[in-house]
This record gives C-alpha cells, structure tokens and sequence, in this order.
C-alpha cells in the first residue's frame, strides 16, 4: 500500500524534471520514450512493493505521460511476478520437490469460486493420491480381536499410539477376556496403565466397558454403533475405529489428524467432530470412508504435522490450499517426515506384512531403544 505514493511522487519528480528542462511534456514524451533514459532510471529504483503489484516505477512513469510501456519492460516485470505476487525461492523449491507446480492462490485462501461438485472432485483425488503415497495404510493399534481393539482405542486418548502398544501386551497377558479385566483389581490395572497418562480414568473406563460386555452382551463386542456407544470410555471415533477396522463396515474416524487435515483442505469449515464426520461423509462414497480416514490420519502424522507442516515433501501440494503454511524447502521438509517416510519406527510393534514390505520397521517394546 505505501508503494502508490512512492509511485506518484516518482511519476511528479520526472514531470518536475521534465519541465524544468524547458520543454512540455506533450512534446517530450515520445523523443523520452525512444530514449527509454527515464524509464530505465525509474526501473532501477522499482521498489520491492512495486514489484508485487506487478507493475515497476518506469511503467507508471510511461503511462503517466500517457505512452505503453516497451514490450522487453513488461517481459521483464511478468517474469518476476505471479497472479500479482512475488514468487518466492521457497516456493519454486517446493514445487520442485512435488514435481508439479503449486496452487497461484495466497496461502489458507479458499479455492476460488469451488463448487460444491468441484470439491468432491478434489476431495477424491486427495484420497486417490494418497492411497498410492499409503498403500499399506492401517489402524495403528496392536489387536487381535474385537475387544482387544475397543480397549485399546480408549486407552489411545491423549497418548500415543505407540504408547498404547508399548502397554497393552502386559495388559492382555494378565487380562484376554472381558471377563477377566471386569473382574481386576482396579489398583493392578493402574499400574500396568500407568504409562499411558490419565491412567486412573482409563482404568475406570476399560474395567467398566469390560463388565457391560460381559453383562449386557454376553462378552462379545457389539457390532452396532448404538450398541458400542453405550460402553463406557467409547464414543463414536472409537466406535468407528472398531466397526471399521473389527467388523469391516465403514465409518469415519475424526480424530485430531483428520479434524486438522480436512480443515486445511477446505473439505469443511466445521468444527465438531460429528458435523465433520457428516460434511466429509457426503463428499466419499459410504465403502471409502474406512480407508478414507486411514489415509487422512497416516498423512497427518508422517507430513502434514500440526505444527510445522512438510509441505515441500507433500505429494498434493498442488491440491492443498494451504500450501506454504509449513516448511516448503525440500531438504528441511525431508528432515520433518516421521515414520517410514523419514526411516525411522513406526508405532505398532506388530505391524502388518505390507507395512514391513513397504520398508516400515516394528516400534520396539516398552523400555527399549
């Protein structure tokens, strides 16, 4: 904004020049325009400001004594300049590292004039993408069976995946049924919880769900979502989680990853985990929403970080209208990559056979490394 008077007082310092030189302008203008001399002078002191708004000092200087600018002028100005705004290194590195070239909005700006039929196109071809990119994507919880599942998808609130993994085989050598974890010593089950934070809580939650199984359901897990939200500790993510990944009938799964992920992608602007689950739900086909959430959430951990995004090793970087929010550098965004994708563990210690094939390594037990 403060380039425009900059401008006009460089436009009023050539005409004061011009005059004092004791000739008009109408008369001078186009011997000055063949001679480019005070245009070539006003282009060497284009302000940065000037540059972003695609047109340099020599191009208000012409234009204001009523002549075009030359055509290697304005050559040089589209050069330097996109949509209106400076490309910067960053930017053209991560278009490098992506292969592609990045979206010509400004960052976090909604994609202009989408329509709701263009969004589903978008959407689909995220997913589509990142199934290639995740092929071996999957729960990242240990489990066996249904109840090993429900228990272990409570204990994973505010904690790792990981640390949840890390605990739960000595909780299911001492308890496999829920029978057996109904009836533990609540100050047992603690301690082995322990290390998964708020383990008092989480003993309450998995010792009460454990008598309702073996109470109200005869000790098999319920494959209903009316059912399992009864269950104490167990609302519809974790429902979800086990109708999707121990039962095989879709759901989505809004998680913190898939809340931060379909927010930056413009899927939704809403913010309660059930409007997204419907708002996200409309855009997929119902079979794709199990798998839909898995990409999301490998995604979210490995390169879209919540905090310091990887955009320069984003594989759909030119379908994110977020691009730039993040590290665009192509080597520092190598450095942020998590998991598999920046070779290290990855949170399940019994991973599946494609994730292992895919050059994913097993998270060690607790204790180790």
């Amino acid at each position: 904004m403060k380039a425009v008077p900059e401008a006009a007082s460089g436009v009023a310092s050539a005409a004061a020049s011009t005059t004092a030189g004791g000739k008009s302008a109408k008369k001078t203008a186009p011997r000055t325009a063949k001679k480019v001399t005070p245009a070539k002078s006003a282009a060497k002191k284009t302000t940065p400001a000037e540059a972003a708004s695609g047109r340099t000092a020599a191009g208000r200087t012409a234009e204001a004594a009523g002549k075009t600018a030359s055509k290697k002028a304005v050559g040089k100005t589209a050069s330097k300049t996109t949509v209106g705004k400076p490309v910067s290194k960053k930017a053209t590195s991560g278009e490098a590292a992506s292969g592609r070239t990045a979206p010509a909005r400004s960052v976090a700006a909604p994609p202009r004039n989408e329509s709701h039929t263009a969004l589903v196109r978008r959407a689909r071809r995220i997913n589509r993408e990142l199934a290639e990119v995740y092929p071996y994507a999957h729960p990242e919880l240990d489990f066996e069976n249904p109840f090993q599942l429900v228990v272990a998808t409570v204990l994973s609130a505010q904690t790792t995946d990981l640390r949840v993994n890390q605990t739960t085989p000595a909780l299911f050598a001492r308890y496999p049924t829920p029978e057996d974890l109904a009836e533990a010593n609540p100050e047992d089950v603690e301690e082995i919880l322990r290390p998964t934070g708020f383990f008092r809580a989480k003993t309450k939650s998995v010792i009460g769900l454990s008598k309702a199984l073996r109470d109200d359901f005869g000790g098999e897990v319920p494959g209903r979502l009316e059912d399992l939200v009864k269950l104490p500790g167990v609302g519809r993510k974790t429902a979800f989680v086990v109708l999707g990944n121990a039962f095989g009938r879709p759901g989505i799964t809004v998680d913190t990853h898939f809340q931060r992920l379909v927010r930056r992608w413009q899927w939704t602007a809403e913010t309660e985990p059930d409007k997204i689950e419907r708002a996200v739900g409309g855009l997929f086909p119902k079979n794709e929403w199990t798998m839909l959430s898995h990409h999301v959430i490998f995604h979210g951990r490995r390169i879209c970080h919540a905090r310091k995004p990887a955009c320069g090793a984003c594989p759909i970087a030119p379908l994110c209208p977020a691009y730039g929010e993040g590290e665009t550098d192509p080597e520092k965004a190598k450095k942020l990559l998590k998991y598999e994708k920046g070779g290290f563990p990855g949170q399940r210690l019994n991973p599946p056979q494609a994730y292992l094939d895919a050059g994913g390594r097993p998270a060690p037990p607790l204790g180790a490394g």
